[in-house]
């Protein structure tokens, strides 16, 4: 099989998914007709008509809202964001709806939410961030950020399955710039679960999204020195896999945590928690985090490449951790 991206992947899920379950459906702002802002939903209007792949108005609270009632009535709803900073338009929807429906009487949103995230693309302040703590720090969300191809495509096809309410962010940065072959036939991979990247012995590095791929190249560069970087994908937000990250660090003694999303309120500072309460007893030197700053994104070049994490930002940091 040929090598496909990032995006085909996603798509490719999408596809398969509306295949194999006729209650799969699209919706969303040019989903039809144009094939999505980024063409991940390309031909699905051709291949199962607009009752499957709806064009609707420049309203995310819409978009959601509907999405929302097709799921109480048995449907399973795919809601495209054009970017995921648009998510915030529907946030009453998600966050004081679709995610306290189980709560209050058990009803299931089999809904999933998608958007592009992230920066490196010089897209400016609105069309670029990480908006994804709003949403794990929302009892009854899952929240998903794939970094490689494989887990986009198997995480998007979860998600779907789930009976419960996904919030899907896709890094726009990977959209095309990744490749992989992928195995055929019908997969998932299961929410909930992190994945370690890279096996290491000295610090563990627990990042997700396109981080991921900037810890992998700091590991490549430090192993050169002696320096050996465990990297743990999380792959999922909520549900954390907890179990993977505190034996991650238990083996190494130290830990990075990295995300591009801004410092403040970030995962770090969630992950930093959990470590120092069930693993404080094997640490041998602080937890370093690695963040943006606390600011918007910036719509310069210069200045969006000073903002965002860098490789070179985690070698740093890295040799001052294993100096200790």
């Amino acid at each position: 099989m040929a090598a496909v991206t990032y995006l085909e992947a996603i798509r490719q899920g999408i596809w398969e998914e509306m295949e194999r379950d006729p209650t799969v459906f699209v919706l969303g702002e040019d989903v039809g007709r144009y094939g999505g802002a980024f063409k991940v939903t390309e031909g699905m209007i051709e291949r199962f008509g607009e009752d499957r792949v709806v064009d609707t108005p420049i309203s995310e609270s819409a978009i959601v809202g509907a999405a929302i009632g097709a799921a109480l009535m048995g449907m399973r709803p795919i809601a495209e964001m054009q970017f995921a900073d648009f998510i915030s338009c529907a946030f009453d929807q998600i966050t004081n709806f679709a995610a306290k429906c189980r709560y209050r009487w058990n009803a299931g949103v089999p809904l999933v939410i998608r958007g592009p995230s992230g920066g490196g693309v010089h897209g400016g302040p609105y069309h670029s961030q990480n908006p994804e703590m709003y949403y794990v720090h929302t009892p009854g969300l899952k929240v998903v950020a794939p970094s490689t191809v494989y887990d986009a495509k198997g995480l998007i096809k979860a998600a779907i399955r789930d009976e419960d309410p996904v919030v899907y962010f896709e890094h726009k940065f990977l959209y095309r710039r990744l490749k992989e072959t992928l195995p055929e036939g019908d997969w998932t991979v299961p929410i909930g679960k992190a994945d370690v990247k890279r096996a290491g012995s000295d610090i563990s590095v627990i990042t997700y999204g396109a981080m991921v791929h900037l810890a992998l190249e700091a590991a490549a560069a430090l192993a050169n020195e002696g320096i050996d970087l465990e990297v743990v994908d999380l792959r999922t937000l909520v549900p954390l896999d907890k179990e993977r990250i505190l034996d991650s660090v238990k083996k190494t003694s130290k830990a990075i945590l990295l995300h591009e999303d801004v410092r403040t309120g970030g995962m770090a500072g969630e992950l930093a928690a959990l470590i120092v309460e069930e693993a404080f007893e094997y640490l041998d030197g602080p937890i370093m985090r690695i963040t943006a700053p606390d600011t918007p994104v910036p719509y310069s070049p210069p200045l969006e490449e000073f903002f965002l994490p860098k490789t070179s930002d985690i070698i740093r940091v890295a040799r001052r951790l294993a100096a200790y």
